[in-house]
């Protein structure tokens, strides 16, 4: 028995790299999936005798409509992985504001309109359901030349924190991976050239536990995978400290204090 027997997954950006390692391996398990790429789903889908969608993850009406694929072909929405996006790497200096809107489109603004309109038929099914969302080490901590990136992943770290917090009560599940994986958007960077050991086949049963019961109530958070290893980002409030006279702080006492303020 699989662990997604008889659930309908919608897996967005799902033809290459990571999507479609988490697409074949959610079949494996018995999933009824909805494959969505903009080029390559439907390849995948007759691979996997999947059903496909082209629509763009980055328009309302597109997510709409992936989510009408799944609700017209298996009348319900168990699961949704939202795994699209894209990279156009730039240092901040000389990124354009087209490279800056073409990312967030997509890896942020995908994630919200794919979110919310399976959220909404989860809510009318009425049994609860979830969401895995994909950020990544550029979102949680930076990363050289992916400002677009950072800030998209890092929007995408918020949206899964406040849609936890308030898809709770419908029993909807909203959790994040951070994988690091080599796939064709990162196989050109320096890190990813002498290494054969990050792919998306290790970064694939992450999404796969957050989407099925294995995740249990587990909520808001963010699981990473490199390679073999598995972890959590977290981001933790320091002990911070207080003046005596409970008076306001000058910014020489700041500069003076720092470490202890600064101090986790």
């Amino acid at each position: 028995m699989g662990l997604l027997d008889g659930k309908v997954v919608i897996i967005t950006g799902a033809a290459g790299g990571i999507g479609s390692a988490e697409a074949r391996l959610c079949a494996s398990e018995g999933a009824k999936l909805v494959v969505n790429d903009i080029e390559g789903a439907d390849e995948l889908a007759d691979e996997l005798g999947a059903v496909a969608s082209n629509d763009s993850v980055a328009t309302a009406q597109g997510a709409q409509a992936i989510v009408a694929k799944a609700i017209d072909t298996h009348g319900r929405v168990d699961a949704l992985i939202n795994n699209a996006g894209i990279g156009v790497d730039k240092s901040l200096l000389k990124m354009t504001e087209a490279m800056w809107d073409e990312v967030l489109a997509t890896n942020l603004k995908g994630t919200f309109f794919c979110s919310q309109a399976a959220a909404k038929q989860m809510i009318r099914q009425g049994d609860g359901g979830r969401i895995v969302n994909t950020t990544s080490v550029a979102g949680m901590i930076g990363t050289f030349g992916q400002a677009n990136e950072a800030a998209a992943k890092a929007g995408v770290y918020g949206l899964t924190r406040t849609s936890a917090i308030e898809l709770q009560k419908h029993r909807i599940t909203v959790n994040a991976v951070a994988p690091l994986a080599k796939t064709r958007l990162t196989q050109d960077l320096p890190m990813f050239q002498s290494l054969d050991t990050l792919t998306p086949e290790h970064a694939a049963p992450a999404a796969l536990f957050l989407a099925s019961a294995l995740c249990g109530d587990r909520t808001g958070h963010v699981l990473a995978v490199s390679g073999s290893r598995m972890y959590v980002f977290k981001v933790v409030e320091g002990r911070g400290t207080f003046k005596d006279d409970s008076a306001v702080w000058t910014a020489q006492e700041i500069a003076d204090h720092w470490d202890i303020i600064s101090k986790v």
